[in-house]
């Protein structure tokens, strides 16, 4: 299951927030603002807040999460951001919101103004589905469901394929050569847009001075032009990095070109690339590539499962594919991409899947599936017999030829016996110290060191005044060496209150007489 733990922001969300998140987006110039929808699709955000960007009505930064009430109940499809930072969301129905920054018109509402909550924007999107959304740093874009691309923002160098330079403040679809084609997907550079249409071809425009448009020349481009050089090639996926730009073709191939100063086109060297160049990875078929404007940090996982990245990866350049242990690309960018963001909405699978330990540790004193009972104090405890000579040495032998049902137990109450049996379930230990000094007993009657020095740091962690002189006392008489001298320190220290215990008053008559002895030996009574 994708961990959305691994982005540092989510540190101070407890894992029972975590397991609630179906998506988040992590954004910002240091990563440093989040939204994310629960599985009840409620959505919230925390973080800095630049610019209105959370949404939540104003531009205070939230350590804890603020809920985005226009969004709750809305089920997000997709969403991305620009460095404003802006954000432009879909729903699954199609509807588009912004917020966030807008001083030069990204949010396509027609004005100037920061946008603090989100805002649905239906100007020449009235009846159109939207399926996907692009935004470049100050610019936006969206994909719909009949294929059609529409832009706006700021538009400096033809990035919303208008024709001209002038800045666009509300939706307008991008026609010239794609006006008889159907696209079916999109994806945005810092300065650049570009569009893949149902026959394979992609169509670039926008910023073009590191070669991102892959035209074989560095002039912008104000309005759609397609990639010559990728003629033949039907090409399925583009993404787009700060200044570069991968595509994957039908056939499992990867393409690259644009800016390169940090390896990131995967080339072998630091050379930028006006034209596509293939990109080595392994023999295996890629199914996925990601990279976003944020970043200059490339990334694509194969057929196989195998997940690679290349470029800027935590300060290092690294020009080839390499390698790595993760599951998926997403968590390339939580480990190594600067800033650490998301390069798309991430999608959190409820995951219901039970590990071994915690299999067996539900099963712990469950009727359901025990093949035998023990009774202690007239309480039943159901456990089974194989996992017992498993977890131990004891139960091995004496369960060996053992058919019965039920095995009463005389020697320990039904809190410690308990306690002993689901440590074997969990390798944990959850009782007062008090019982804690009853199971130290038990693990030393059945030789398990380590549940030994389990309850004896539980006794370490719970000793008081009131309970110390007690707690002694069961170190000497279990031969808890270690234990004794921690209790003997801790009486040492409080001493004048723990002297005046009920427990110091009924304290063994020899343990007293050793008690005493060893206090005047490191000073206790002296003046």
């Amino acid at each position: 299951m994708l961990d959305v733990g691994k982005w540092p922001i989510f540190a101070l969300r407890s894992q029972e927030e975590l397991k609630l998140i179906r998506q988040a987006c992590v954004f910002g110039s240091a990563g440093n603002e989040v939204l994310y929808a629960t599985e009840n699709d409620e959505v919230f955000a925390l973080g800095t807040n630049c610019s209105g960007c959370l949404g939540i009505g104003d531009t205070q930064s939230s350590i804890e999460p603020r809920r985005l009430d226009t969004l709750c109940g809305k089920k997000l499809a997709c969403l991305s951001y620009g460095s404003g930072p802006h954000v432009v969301a879909a729903t699954t129905e199609g509807e588009v919101y912004t917020w966030g920054h807008n001083a030069y018109s990204q949010l396509g509402n027609g004005t100037t103004n920061h946008g603090l909550v989100p805002c649905q924007i239906s100007t020449n999107l009235l009846n159109k589905k939207v399926i996907e959304v692009a935004c470049g740093s100050h610019h936006s874009m969206v994909l719909t469901s009949d294929g059609e691309v529409y832009t706006w923002g700021y538009n400096n160098s033809g990035q919303v394929g208008s024709g001209s330079t002038a800045n666009q403040p509300i939706p307008r679809r991008v026609t010239s050569c794609l006006q008889s084609k159907i696209a079916i997907n999109i994806a945005c550079g810092q300065m650049c847009s570009m569009a893949v249409v149902e026959n394979g071809e992609v169509y670039v425009w926008g910023y073009n001075g590191n070669g991102q448009l892959g035209l074989g020349n560095s002039g912008n481009q104000p309005t759609p032009c397609r990639i010559a050089a990728l003629q033949g090639i039907r090409v399925q996926r583009v993404a787009c990095g700060y200044a570069h730009t991968l595509v994957l073709t039908d056939e499992g191939q990867l393409y690259a070109w644009g800016a390169n100063s940090y390896g990131q086109l995967g080339t072998g060297n630091r050379g930028n690339q006006s034209y596509p160049a293939p990109v080595p990875v392994d023999k295996d078929r890629v199914v996925e590539i990601a990279a976003c404007h944020s970043a200059h940090t490339s990334a694509a996982k194969t057929q196989g499962g195998q997940v690679y990245m290349w470029g800027q990866c935590r300060g290092q350049s690294l020009t080839l594919p390499h390698l790595t242990h993760f599951v998926c690309t997403d968590d390339v960018f939580a480990c190594f991409a600067t800033p650490a963001v998301t390069w798309r909405l991430l999608s959190v699978e409820a995951d219901d899947h039970l590990t071994v330990a915690q299999s067996i540790k539900k099963e712990f004193d469950s009727p359901d599936n025990a093949d035998v009972r023990f009774q202690v104090d007239g309480k039943y405890i159901h456990v089974h017999k194989v996992l017992l000579k498993i977890r131990c040495e004891h139960f091995r032998s004496v369960l060996n030829n053992n058919n019965d049902e039920i095995i009463e137990i005389s020697e320990f109450s039904y809190p410690v016996y308990r306690a002993f049996l689901e440590y074997l379930y969990t390798d944990s230990i959850s009782l007062p110290p008090e019982d804690a000094v009853g199971l130290l007993d038990l693990a030393t009657f059945y030789r398990e060191n380590r549940l030994k020095r389990l309850c004896q740091q539980t006794i370490k962690q719970g000793i008081s005044e009131e309970n110390a002189i007690a707690l002694l006392s069961a170190a000497v008489k279990y031969e808890a060496k270690e234990l004794e001298e921690f209790c003997f320190r801790f009486c040492i220290n409080h001493l004048t209150v723990v002297t005046q215990t009920s427990g110091f008053a009924e304290m063994d008559h020899d343990l007293l007489k050793n008690f005493i002895s060893k206090a005047s030996q490191v000073g206790a009574f002296k003046n």
